[in-house]
């Protein structure tokens, strides 16, 4: 299978390949200015070995992504754990169609573009996997 970036990218199980599409949030650990650890649990789609998460602009996560953009991603099951690093990537308009599209679809007619509030916007961070850690099944 090809990545993004045109490399070749090992194909997940069926069973992960499912969850991605079905499961609603993933666990984004980001890190802060001193090195720690900040989790979240977020929205999330998932096409071609690229993570896409949605999150307002303001966010804790995005500043420690502008700082540090390497990321951590967990799916919520300790039984069958599917754990992910990548470096992500703001984007701050401009959002792909395709991207929107998948989020609109997964999470009944959600629009990504559309402000939480009017002073604030939203951006998406898109992450590509650097590497799978864990693709369901528990080492």
């Amino acid at each position: 299978m090809n990545d993004r970036t045109g490399g070749v990218r090992p194909a997940l199980p069926p069973a992960v390949e499912a969850r991605l599409a079905r499961d609603p949030r993933v666990w984004l650990c980001t890190l802060r200015r001193d090195g720690s650890p900040h989790v979240t649990p977020v929205w999330f789609v998932h096409d071609a070995g690229t993570w896409w998460v949605c999150c307002a602009e303001q966010n804790v996560k995005v500043r420690n992504v502008l700082a540090d953009p390497r990321v951590s991603l967990a799916l919520e099951d300790g039984v069958a754990p599917v754990v992910a690093e990548g470096v992500a990537r703001v984007w701050r308009s401009d959002f792909p169609a395709p991207v929107v599209a998948a989020f609109a679809g997964k999470y009944d007619g959600w629009d990504v573009r559309r402000p939480e509030t009017p002073q604030s916007r939203r951006v998406l961070l898109e992450i590509p996997v650097r590497r799978w850690l864990l693709a369901g099944i528990a080492q």
